[in-house]
């Protein structure tokens, strides 16, 4: 379950950042509309509004299943009970006291 989450996480993220990088920003259309661009943009893949409606609307969505699988992966995070919190923690140790300071070592006051 873990492994799937995960997998609809990272292909929804890169989705995400790839849409974004596709959409044209603000100044974009200012830019069209004193003569850039050369070109109309009614002969366009997506219509004669462009692709501004479809690439918010896919982003909306992707960014949602990203904020879903990132609160259900937060969610499966959570500590059991019985389990090691840390990888120090699960490695068995062996104790060993020493009753007097060795021979070498001069004793402190």
């Amino acid at each position: 379950m873990h492994a799937i989450i995960l997998t609809v996480h990272i292909i929804a993220c890169l989705l995400l950042i790839g849409f974004v990088l596709i959409q044209h920003g603000k100044g974009a259309d200012a830019g069209a509309a004193f003569g850039g661009g050369g070109g109309g943009a009614s002969g366009s893949l997506f219509g004669s509004q462009g692709s501004a409606s479809f690439l918010s609307r896919a982003s909306a969505i992707l960014a949602t299943i990203f904020f879903i699988t990132s609160l259900t992966l937060a969610y499966f995070s959570v500590d059991t009970p019985g389990k090691a919190k840390s990888v120090t923690e699960s490695v068995p140790t062996t104790e060993q006291k020493v009753d007097k300071t060795p021979a070498d070592l001069p004793e402190l006051p």
